[in-house]
């Protein structure tokens, strides 16, 4: 760590005639280890403790307050320590070191680590000494991960815990099929035509299936789910967004786990043994909280639950009574924190090797020419194409030429630079994206949808969170409505938020506003 940290400031750009390290974001693994690492900078550096290495993430009650700080360019903290927080988003031009202190296995992700470092910064190091190039310290192999995986596919995502659960139950019912558990198999049936019930076919997400959602929005089509019906329910319709109103995540947790069991059981499955053994231990979480009026309610069953004789003739049903009692106490029980384990070697830095950015995959050194396209966009902020993109007026074919004729002759892109733009979403959008959307221009766009409705307090802030998304972007895509932070409003997304025709209304005006960087 302090041989990191040595590195850094003696290595790294520096501004103030050289005086001071440039402004530095180090990617951090986790709040502990940011802690750490600003510990070991103050110990290190006593005389600027306190102030110029500061921890920013979200276990930090005034997060904003420190990264409007670091915004600053004259302002302290220089050395932004990050978990998450500063990795997309933030736009902060004096930004000239990176420190990739955790390993990043998504091309994705890295790229829009990367991005902090290239927004072009004017007279940084002087009058008429501009920003150029920036540094990258990477202590976890990154650059040699995916320079040695350049066609890697994304990792996998694990799948969000309500499709899980789908598939789950849509297995239970599966094996259910025959057996004389009938109103275990109905109790299930039940549950899951409720979800689907809640899919709403005209969502632009769930557009694409609506044949299999209306056909099982049928109650008449649920008689007999056979393994046809079973297949185009977990192939189409798992993980679809659903009003259907789910509890607390810790309840759909222990959902899981009992799911589990259930299935390791009727499929004699040697892992019901573990998942026995997590339903005693959470029973035995339980019991330590029996001063609570709901636990102790239910204390004669957590204590049965414990004993070896309750699990000698288990039974899916018995199970099915476990989860349906002690499913909503789940959420009482305090997690268990992991220990720290921290090491005592010595580290060694071997010498360091530059290394060019080419974009993953695609020949274009995509860090350096997307700081070429913002000097561009500095130079011809007056031009009328782009003042045109950053009102949200729609483009034309002769804009998207003019743009192209002059990114050439500027030397900003060459013909195969183009190429690749028109290959990924378009010259026009890729420029938005740079140069963001006037915010008066976009309110503009939801001017007449503001004024006919009394908004509640919920949809003023999901609206103004689409307008500072596109004053920062200058695009959003709909499908992130239905992700954090918009699901932090509401756990539906937009539909929960607006219902389904408003928010079909609130889709197509963002819609509109994306596509009128395309020509049109």
């Amino acid at each position: 760590m302090d041989k990191v940290l040595r590195q850094l400031m003696t290595e790294g750009i520096k501004v103030a005639g050289g005086d001071r390290i440039g402004k530095t974001i180090i990617f951090a693994k986790s709040s502990k280890h940011a802690q750490f690492i600003v510990e070991r900078f103050d110990a290190n550096y006593p005389h600027l403790a306190g102030h110029f290495a500061r921890q920013i993430d979200y276990s930090i009650p005034y997060a904003q307050s420190l990264i409007d700080d670091f915004s600053d360019p004259e302002k302290g903290p220089h050395i932004a320590v990050s978990v998450d927080m500063l990795d997309t988003g933030i736009d902060v031009p004096e930004v000239v070191n990176l420190v990739f202190f955790k390993p990043v296995r998504s091309k994705t992700k890295f790229w829009q680590m990367v991005g902090r470092g290239t927004r072009t910064r004017r007279d940084l190091f002087g009058p008429g000494q501009d920003k150029e190039e920036f540094l990258i310290f990477d202590y976890c192999q990154n650059l040699e991960f995916f320079g040695a995986n350049p066609d890697r596919a994304e990792p996998a995502i694990a799948a969000p815990i309500g499709e899980r659960l789908f598939r789950a139950r849509l297995d239970l019912l599966g094996e259910l099929v025959n057996t004389e558990h009938g109103a275990l198999a109905e109790a299930v049936k039940n549950r899951l035509f409720d979800e689907v019930a809640g899919m709403k076919p005209d969502n632009f997400v769930v557009r694409p299936h609506r044949k299999a959602v209306e056909r099982f929005q049928n109650r008449a089509n649920w008689q007999s789910i056979d393994l046809e019906a079973r297949t185009v329910l977990a192939d189409d319709l798992a993980g679809l967004p659903s009003v259907f109103r789910d509890d607390n995540l810790p309840a759909k947790q222990f959902d899981l786990l009992v799911l589990s069991a259930q299935l390791f059981l009727l499929r004699n499955d040697p892992a019901f043994a573990r998942a026995q053994s997590r339903i005693r231990d959470f029973a035995s979480s339980l019991e330590a909280l029996g001063n609570v009026p709901l636990v102790a309610k239910e204390m004669e069953l957590i204590l049965e639950v414990q004993t070896d004789a309750y699990w000698q003739d288990i039974t899916v049903d018995m199970l099915e009574a476990v989860r349906r009692r002690l499913r909503m106490l789940a959420e009482l029980i305090e997690p268990k924190t992991r220990k720290v384990v921290i090491t005592d070697f010595e580290d060694e830095i071997g010498v360091g090797q530059a290394m060019d950015l080419p974009e993953l995959g695609s020949g274009l050194d995509r860090a350096r020419f997307k700081m070429k396209a913002r000097r561009f966009i500095d130079d011809h902020k007056d031009h009328i194409t782009l003042i045109k993109l950053r009102r949200g007026e729609q483009l034309t074919t002769q804009d998207i030429a003019e743009l192209e004729r002059i990114l050439l002759e500027n030397g900003v892109a060459d013909p195969e630079t183009i190429a690749i733009l028109h290959a990924n979403g378009g010259i026009g959008q890729f420029l938005r994206s740079l140069i963001g959307l006037d915010r008066a221009a976009a309110k503009q766009a939801f001017g007449e949808f503001l004024s006919s409705r009394n908004l509640t307090a919920n949809q003023i802030e999901f609206i103004d969170m689409i307008l500072d998304s596109l004053t920062e972007n200058g695009l959003i895509d709909p499908k992130l409505f239905y992700e954090s932070p918009f699901t932090d409003i509401d756990a539906m997304g937009i539909v929960g938020v607006f219902g389904k025709d408003d928010a079909q209304q609130v889709i197509s005006i963002v819609r509109r506003l994306n596509d009128a960087a395309n020509a049109a």
